[in-house]
């Protein structure tokens, strides 16, 4: 294989890649969870932005395990390696609404701090489409955070 990134940076981008897979699809299981089993007067407001959130981050897994084979590696795809892999924590029992934003905003910073580490590894292998994905996952995970802040104010 020869895109003009050595093999040694290819792996450990798909290595890094990895992580930010397994924190999303972590994410997007406690997204869905959340979804099914909010309660409470937010319900309906809850339930459909989870809703909307769980189904950005379907589409999302999909891009970034897309660009793990890309660079010529395996997207690992097993809750054993995402256990091994992610750096966010399950949720214990069913959270109070308030509980699952707040889950929900650590969640989506620990998804930014994985991506934005990721950086260093892209730029000094010149891998513009990693550092572009990585980019556009910033935007949502910033975004999502802010939203999911703005409900604990008040």
């Amino acid at each position: 294989m020869d895109i003009g990134i050595s093999e040694q940076d290819r792996a450990r981008i798909a290595e890094g890649l990895s992580r930010l897979l397994a924190d999303s699809y972590t994410l997007y299981l406690k997204t869905h969870f959340f979804h099914w089993n909010v309660t409470g007067p937010m319900f309906q407001t809850l339930h459909l932005m989870f809703e909307t959130q769980y189904n950005e981050l379907a589409l999302a897994v999909d891009q970034v395990a897309e660009r793990i084979r890309a660079l010529g590696h395996i997207a690992p795809g097993s809750y054993g390696d995402y256990a091994r892999l992610t750096s966010i924590s399950e949720s214990q029992g069913v959270p109070k609404a308030q509980d699952m934003i707040r889950e929900l905003v650590q969640a989506h910073e620990t998804v930014c701090r994985t991506a934005r580490s990721l950086f260093p590894l892209a730029d000094a292998a010149a891998d513009e489409p990693t550092a572009d994905l990585l980019t556009q996952r910033l935007q949502v995970h910033e975004k999502t955070a802010w939203m999911l802040r703005s409900l604990l104010e008040g």
